[in-house]
């Protein structure tokens, strides 16, 4: 506790670390989109509410592309509850994305069925699409068979997934001719800034409260309230 001056005073100080920060953060954000793109020479089929489409369909006539990497493994029954947490984000933002020529869609390895039944339940309506049967998810290394669970495959190489499903976010970008490119993946904690909540929760007193132990206090958003 200190007085109104003397804690105006504090603030000063931070907010020019925030003013470093941000123009850090645009830096950042100007390096992302000036790596280096790769083509995407393989056919990917996905399973969708409308039948089979590819990886081109998923633009849906825009020429860019976000790719959330859903957990949800096809012997599952209901998809992995921090990646819902993450998908509890994605609804109100695609109107908005579509204004800037960005589609955005969700994939996970598990039959569609198991993805329509439980997308009903959370109530969501983000397009969300399986790529079982595809190398898609291996492709973009977030799905591994159960003997490189204690590898380090996932995250570039840096961090062994412990599961045959992991995480994360890929772009894409489609040119006039039909050609389609992979501009960018992040997984693991590159993935927090498009989790809106943990933005609100980092401004707190208590910040996200884990001590270390990540989101072990995250329930599927109609399950709080059981334990």
């Amino acid at each position: 506790m200190v007085p109104h001056d003397e804690w105006l005073e504090v603030r000063k100080q931070l907010l020019a670390k925030e003013k470093e920060f941000t123009r850090a953060r645009d830096e950042m954000t100007r390096r992302l989109r000036d790596l280096p793109w790769e083509a995407v020479d393989k056919e990917y089929v996905f399973e969708g509410a409308s039948g089979e489409v590819t990886l081109a369909d998923l633009f849906d006539g825009r020429s860019q592309l976000l790719v959330y990497h859903f957990m949800f493994d096809p012997g599952d029954e209901v998809g992995c509850p921090i990646c819902s947490f993450w998908a509890d984000n994605f609804n109100p933002v695609g109107v908005h994305l579509h204004a800037r020529d960005v589609s955005m869609v969700a994939v996970s390895q598990a039959p569609f069925a198991k993805l329509a039944a439980y997308r009903e339940r959370m109530g969501w309506s983000f397009p969300w699409l399986s790529s079982f049967g595809s190398d898609f998810n291996f492709d973009f290394a977030v799905s591994f068979t159960p003997e490189q669970g204690d590898e380090p495959v996932y995250n570039y190489g840096t961090i062994a997934p412990r599961d045959t499903q992991r995480e994360g976010l890929s772009v894409f970008y489609r040119d006039d001719s039909g050609r389609i490119f992979h501009t960018y993946s992040a997984y693991a904690r590159g993935i927090d800034i498009v989790n809106t909540a943990y933005n609100y929760l980092d401004l707190v007193p208590k910040g996200r409260d884990e001590d270390g132990r990540g989101p072990f206090w995250v329930r599927r958003h109609d399950e709080y309230g059981r334990d």
